[in-house]
This record gives C-alpha cells, structure tokens and sequence, in this order.
C-alpha cells in the first residue's frame, strides 16, 4: 500500500506527555521521512530503532512460514513500533514494512531505553499502550478466526483511513490477501461486495473510501472494540 500525506501530525503518545517530558523526548531523536516498502526490522532481528509514525504507516507481520505471512498490528501517529524493547527484549519476531510513505520521530534502542528511565510519564503512557496493542492482537486473533472475510476487510479499511487520515490510497491484492490470511479471490469478492453496496470505490488497487458509516455497518465489531480499548485506556 502507498499512501503519501503531506499534512503535519502529531503522535498520540508524545503528545500526552507533560511539555518537559515531550520536549526532551523530541530532542533525543530525529524527525525521518520513512519510505513506501522500507523494511525497518526484520523477524527476530535485534531492533536497532524505535519509531513513532507522524504521518508515516507502519504494517507489522507475523512469518508463518517459508510462503505465508499475516498483518497483525497497523501503527500510526496512535503509537509505536519496538514494543519488545520496553520489555527489555532485544529481537522482534516480527517483520515491520513502511505501508504508508511519511514522517516519524526515530530514536536509537539506547536513547529510547534512557528516556524511559528518565520519564516515569513516558513509562507509564508506552506500558499503557503495551496493554492495548496486547488487546489488538487478541483482538485480531479472534477476528480471524470467527468473521467473514467481508467484515474483516471493512475493519480494516477503517483502521487503515483512521491511520492515514485521508478517504484514498492504494493496496494490492496481494497485500490485502496477506493482511486477511485469504487467497486473491477471497479479497475481490470481498471487496466487489463492499463496492456494489457502494461504501468504497475499488480499481486498480486504488480504494476510495465513500461511506464511512455504512463500512462501519458492514465492520465486525471489533473495530468497535479496538477504538474503545484505545479511549478507555490511554484516552
């Protein structure tokens, strides 16, 4: 997927530091332009950077095998990637991939792991975020496990315009595929299905998004519960 946005955003979880925690934290790494496809960690590779997305999309994957892979986190100015290193893990078993073309807030595992020790604000906000990328990935889990194909496709799109903040972008069949853990033909009747009820217009890869509220009505509800796990938590 290649989404490229211009407009200048704020990440979540820096913003609800208090401004001294904020400033240091912004001081300490540096503003980077992450872009479309770049592989910033590899699976059970050391992670050698924490990012927080600005506007930039981040797809988290599970290897399955040698031929099978599943998207089973999607990181935007809501948090953060290197969760294994708030919990003094060094290697990721994921893979992380740019999904979404933009700016983050880079800091090395060593100025990450200082500041936290430094900001009891900062621990306390990334260990709140921890438990709510925990609930998503069950979340997740279920999902896959017990909705259709149509649903889950809507949730996704969902979560996909809440990250990049636009109704447009591009994705593949094949990634949407790998996203779902579906075959080719599986995402096109899901998505011919979506584009007939007329809630987004899809060619060529190209997804318009043109009635958020009747996506939400063909969502399962876990979108739902993913929102409000986020509010509930860190607000």
């Amino acid at each position: 997927m290649a989404v490229t946005l211009h407009t200048r955003r704020a990440n979540r979880l820096i913003e609800a530091l208090p401004s001294r925690d904020r400033g240091r934290l912004i001081a300490a790494g540096d503003a980077v332009e992450l872009t479309f496809e770049c592989v910033l960690n590899e699976a059970d590779a050391p992670i050698p950077h924490v990012y927080f997305p600005l506007t930039s999309l981040i797809s988290v994957i599970m290897p399955i095998d040698e031929s099978a892979s599943l998207e089973v986190g999607l990181i935007g100015n809501e948090g953060m990637f290197g969760i294994p290193l708030v919990l003094d893990v060094e290697l990721s078993p994921m893979r992380a991939v740019v999904q979404g073309a933009g700016m983050a807030l880079r800091l090395t595992a060593v100025q990450f792991r200082r500041e936290l020790a430094r900001s009891s604000a900062l621990r306390r906000g990334i260990d709140r975020y921890v438990f709510v990328r925990l609930n998503q990935l069950a979340q997740t889990a279920a999902c896959t496990r017990f909705h259709v194909v149509e649903a889950r496709l809507a949730r996704w799109l969902l979560m996909t315009q809440d990250r990049v903040h636009a109704d447009s972008f591009h994705i593949t069949q094949e990634f949407l595929a790998m996203m779902l853990g579906v075959r080719r033909v599986g995402v096109t009747r899901a998505a011919s299905s979506l584009q007939r009820r007329g809630f987004i217009q899809y060619s060529r890869g190209n997804i318009d998004v043109l009635d958020r509220r009747g996506l939400r009505a063909a969502s399962c509800g876990c979108y739902k519960a993913d929102i409000d796990a986020y509010a509930r938590i860190l607000g």
